[in-house]
């Protein structure tokens, strides 16, 4: 199958070698996206409400470079640098989700680039 790589300056470049999202088969698969601000490369904020909103707002903006929303979402995956966070980090999930919300999976990991305290991921379905 052939791949599409997107992206979009509205949210931060990669920091390595992959890119923002990839097109593949009916599905877009985005890159966990940080709470960085795109416009500065910095973190939004300190804290992890800040960084988990900037980090939607990056993945909302992959998401639209390809004509689709949160509404397009399938499944999502939240990487969480302590399990602490679950409950703020949930709360600012759900403005950004549509119902019936995707299906989820919320980890903790020993760290995150860059020292973030949170990274999202989705998969989206294309329709037509």
């Amino acid at each position: 199958m052939p791949r599409t790589a997107i992206s979009t300056p509205h949210a931060p470049g990669a920091i390595g070698p992959y890119s923002q999202a990839i097109r593949s088969d009916g599905y877009l698969f985005c890159s966990g996206q940080l709470g960085l601000d795109p416009a500065t490369g910095e973190f939004a904020g300190g804290d992890v409400g800040a960084q988990a909103e900037q980090s939607l707002r990056n993945l909302t903006a992959v998401l639209e470079v390809a004509g689709l929303s949160f509404a397009d979402v399938v499944k999502t995956t939240i990487f969480l640098a302590d399990m602490a966070d679950f409950v703020t980090v949930n709360g600012i999930y759900a403005r950004f989700v549509t119902d019936p919300p995707p299906a989820r999976s919320t980890v903790a990991v020993a760290a995150l680039p860059k020292g973030g305290r949170v990274e999202i991921e989705a998969i989206a379905r294309i329709a037509g």
